[in-house]
């Protein structure tokens, strides 16, 4: 990988232009510029991103209760990401970056559908305790399979190399977001609103 690459000759260049006469300069360029530079663009835009991602999931809902239940498992994300990318042996650069964006958009949407359902089965007049377990429950096979067939669609970029940390990334976090969604989620909505058996 360009990336490996890199760092096996990065010392060596670096000591040579150390060396150099006065007006000369070395600089990194081809792929690990454009990767430099296009992390640059992408993580100056991420705040306001994830600023109007909550802004749209507070209108949706009409409460911040319900968006902290949803964006407090966000971070737990990073676990599977993580994990996928050490198993795999890939960098967490620019396509990997992409991925996890991407992700955080999934794992958003699996969060609204299950506070939705949540808050479909209180409509019906269920019992707060029982709406968070059945919302779990009725919505465990859509939320399951929607994974299942995002990852078996990632599978065949994991062998390539421009794509594979992004498919990774993607498959990896994707399988431990499902988990934490059907657990975290409700678990968060039920401290928030103080549910109780």
């Amino acid at each position: 990988m360009a990336s490996d690459a890199r760092l096996r000759v990065a010392e060596g260049l670096e000591a040579i232009g150390r060396t150099l006469p006065a007006g000369y300069t070395v600089e990194w360029g081809g792929e690990y510029e454009n990767s430099s530079e296009a992390n640059e663009g992408l993580s100056g835009k991420i705040p306001s991103i994830l600023a109007v991602m909550v802004m749209i999931v507070i209108l949706l809902f009409n409460s911040i209760r319900k968006m902290l239940a949803i964006f407090l498992t966000v971070p737990l994300i990073l676990v599977g990401v993580v994990a996928g990318l050490l198993g795999f042996d890939q960098p967490f650069g620019f396509m990997a970056l992409l991925g996890f964006l991407s992700l955080v958009g999934m794992q958003i949407k699996n969060a609204i559908v299950l506070i939705d359902e949540i808050n479909a089965q209180l409509a019906a007049g269920t019992e707060p305790f029982e709406a968070v377990v059945m919302s779990g429950v009725t919505r465990l096979r859509p939320v399951m399979n929607t994974a299942l067939t995002t990852i078996l669609g990632m599978i065949p970029l994991v062998v390539d190399p421009f794509y594979s940390a992004m498919a990774v990334t993607i498959m990896c976090g994707l399988a431990f977001a499902t988990l934490i969604t059907m657990v975290v989620v409700p678990v968060n909505y039920a401290l928030l609103y103080r549910v109780r058996r």
